[in-house]
Formats: structure tokens, C-alpha cells, sequence
């Protein structure tokens, strides 16, 4: 995961070009386990995390909304029960980039912190 955890979110512009290809499966090899899933023609990040009940998967939940409102950068979030499922894209260029990325990074720093 190396340091994209310690970058933080830049603003984009419907003039930000998305990630092309390459680029993705390079910074795919830099988060653990998050997919590549493309849905509505847009490519997006998705990773599903387990919980051992639906008050753990709220609270991680909560903690990823207070996460995205400081980085100014939102995802699409299902809570279930025992699981939340997550993706990341940058809504204004409609596809990926490294703010996308950085997030992924910061989720799993989320859970890593859950597991100490």
C-alpha cells in the first residue's frame, strides 16, 4: 500500500482526464484486493468488507463517511448485515483517479486499524 495513505485528495475538473489503463493496473498493485468493476460504463474501485454483525459494519460505515467528508471525496456505500461494500470513483470525470486510489488505501488503513 506504500504511501497512498499519507497522500491526500486534490480537486478535479470535468477537464481531468481519468486514469488510462496502464495506469490503473499500476496503482491496482499498490491496494490490496480492491477489483477493477466497470458499471454504467464507468470504471470504479469495489472491495467488500466482513463484520461479525450489522453494528460493526454501521460503525465502519461511519467512519468511511467522516473519512470522505474530510478528503472532499465521497463513494457509493452498501451496509448490509456483516458486510459493507464499497466503491470509489471520481464522480466528475466518470472514472478513475489516483484520489481514488488514495481512498482505497485509506479504507484498508480503516480495517487495519479495526484488527489492532
Amino acid at each position: 500500500m506504500g504511501g497512498l495513505r499519507l497522500e491526500h485528495c486534490v480537486p478535479c475538473s470535468r477537464n481531468t482526464p481519468p486514469m488510462n489503463p496502464d495506469e490503473i493496473d499500476a496503482m491496482l498493485a499498490e491496494v490490496r484486493a480492491w477489483e477493477k468493476v466497470e458499471e454504467d460504463g464507468i470504471l470504479r474501485l469495489k472491495k467488500q468488507f466482513t463484520f461479525k454483525n450489522f453494528t460493526q459494519a454501521l460503525a465502519f460505515t461511519n467512519k468511511i463517511g467522516a473519512l470522505a467528508e474530510n478528503e472532499g471525496h465521497h463513494p457509493a456505500i452498501l451496509t448490509e448485515w456483516g458486510k459493507v461494500t464499497i466503491y470509489w470513483w471520481t464522480h466528475i470525470i466518470h472514472g478513475l483517479h489516483q484520489n481514488d486510489f488514495i481512498m482505497a488505501a485509506k479504507t484498508d488503513e480503516l480495517v487495519d486499524q479495526r484488527e489492532e
